[in-house]
């Protein structure tokens, strides 16, 4: 037979397509072309693909070899295909039996030698191929994250060993995960003396997945608490672990062990936050996904890569247009910011020189639809030698994550999400108000000049401070409380000074 058809997968964002390889002998001059849109490392394939079939004993067939990936409006580009155009050549000439390809799936980089070498994305794939009904085959250092899908995948060293498992001689093994390692000790909260206020903050923030802004004077401890929140944070559900897991394996990095916690510089890039590329990769709020997206240092960011944050932040998910293809990647990530209440840091006391215009023009590089999508604005306050000092030691995060996974329980419960996700008809159900606590607010918005997606926002940490203090019903505290997190609001702020 001198035409065969194999499957294989390509990625394209956190998804994996599936792709045809047909490949057909004919007479005439030896040749080897491949068609279907390839980039540069797939046409190279053709060298890798010869010299592994030949190294591991086959016969490279002298006739003119056409490869087409279809479908050919799809880019395809790296090593991965090497495995399926090879299998499709020797299934063509007959030196693998050409049945056998039926049902499976394979992906994997080719050695000049024969052997298989790790490609990204194969946990997508992975979950892709289960979804279809077909087997998977990839390299062994591969199988590890594909074994988190719930499929058939088998793994291999080289080419041989696919082709044994095809004649049926040799059966390939089955993917397996790393036995479970607890994540290493992070930074516990007891090491925090004193900011009552801001570990409390903290805790709700954590509870009810809610955006949360420091700002203070230098050296008050807002990075230190903010490194804080993953330790006290609930660990991924099988669900979010599969999602997570998925961005990771498409942007070839080690799957986390934990929620994510990203830390960009504040010179990062726009496409550095959101992604992007020819063929676009995940930035850091996709990297972020299910986990903390943390910017120190707020203002400084540039205030472009600061405003392209405001759509994920409401969608929980960021879409990557390019010429060749549109891709979407999940972004459901908490946002945690730090940044000093002017230039110097220093406003209220002696040693700051700022002039009110320069204190001005540094809060006005945070737009104010984006400090509107941030729940809580909380104040870090300096604290004295001798305050430190006598400040006893905090509670450990262990005590605290015992009471943010119970608050998220009754969520999960309650209404099957997050209360930072609740939107619409659950948020009026969830979050009702007694006449008083209706009042309470009405007045308080109006007051405080406070935009509807504000209002919308009081609600959600109201129900949030509810939920750990273990009461069904939001009360006038609850509200007072939520209020009490709006501090650099534009009304406040201005009348503050700050």
């Amino acid at each position: 037979m001198s035409l065969s058809v194999t499957h294989t997968r390509a990625q394209l964002g956190v998804s994996a397509p599936p792709v045809t390889v047909e490949t057909h002998l004919a007479n005439g001059l030896p040749a080897f072309n491949i068609v279907g849109l390839p980039e540069a490392a797939v046409r190279e394939s053709r060298d890798r693909v010869r010299s592994a079939l030949v190294n591991s004993h086959f016969d490279f067939p002298q006739r003119r070899i056409t490869v087409n990936l279809a479908p050919a409006d799809l880019p395809k580009e790296g090593g991965r295909y090497d495995l399926a155009i090879a299998l499709g050549i020797l299934a063509a000439s007959g030196q693998v039996p050409a049945e056998a390809l039926t049902g499976m799936e394979f992906i994997g980089e080719l050695a000049l030698t024969g052997d298989l070498r790790e490609v990204p994305g194969a946990l997508p794939a992975a979950i892709a191929c289960a979804d279809a009904g077909r087997s998977l085959v990839l390299p062994l250092p591969s199988g590890a994250e594909a074994a988190l899908a719930d499929g058939r995948v088998l793994v291999a060293r080289n080419l041989l060993q696919v082709c044994a498992h095809l004649h049926n001689r040799e059966q390939l093994p089955a993917a397996e995960s790393p036995p479970h390692a607890a994540p290493p000790p992070g930074a516990d909260l007891a090491e925090v003396r004193g900011q009552l206020r801001a570990r409390r903050a903290l805790e709700i923030a954590a509870a009810g997945g809610h955006n949360l802004l420091f700002y203070g004077p230098p050296g008050t401890g807002k990075t230190m608490l903010a490194s804080r929140l993953p330790g006290i944070l609930p660990p991924l559900l099988r669900r979010e672990q599969l999602e997570v897991s998925a961005v990771y394996s498409s942007a070839g990095l080690a799957l986390p062990a934990q929620r994510p916690f990203r830390a960009p510089h504040h010179s990062a890039s726009p496409t550095a936050l959101v992604g992007g590329g020819s063929n676009p990769r995940p930035g850091e709020i996709s990297l972020a996904h299910r986990g903390i997206l943390f910017l120190d240092e707020l203002p400084e960011f540039p205030r472009h890569a600061l405003e392209i944050l405001r759509e994920p932040l409401e969608s929980g998910e960021v879409r990557i247009a390019r010429a060749r293809a549109s891709v979407s990647f999940p972004a459901a990530f908490q946002l945690v910011a730090a940044m000093n209440p002017c230039p110097c840091g220093y406003l209220g006391e002696t040693r700051c020189r700022c002039t009110p215009d320069q204190v001005q023009r540094y809060r006005n590089k945070l737009s104010g639809p984006l400090l509107d999508r941030i729940d809580m604005h909380v104040e870090v306050t300096t604290m004295s030698a001798g305050q430190l000092q006598d400040a006893p030691a905090g509670e450990p995060s262990t005590a605290v994550r015992q009471r943010v996974v119970a608050a998220r329980a009754q969520q999960r419960e309650r209404q099957a999400t997050i209360n930072a996700a609740l939107a619409g008809r659950a948020l009026e159900q969830h979050c009702s108000l007694g006449a008083s606590g209706q009042q309470l607010l009405r007045e308080s918005v109006d007051r405080l000049g406070l935009s509807a997606r504000s209002y919308h926002r009081v609600l959600r940490v109201a129900r949030t401070i509810a939920d750990l203090a273990g009461t069904p019903a939001i009360g006038d505290g609850h509200i007072a409380e939520a209020l009490a997190y709006r501090n650099l609001d534009r009304r406040t702020a201005s009348a503050a000074g700050v």
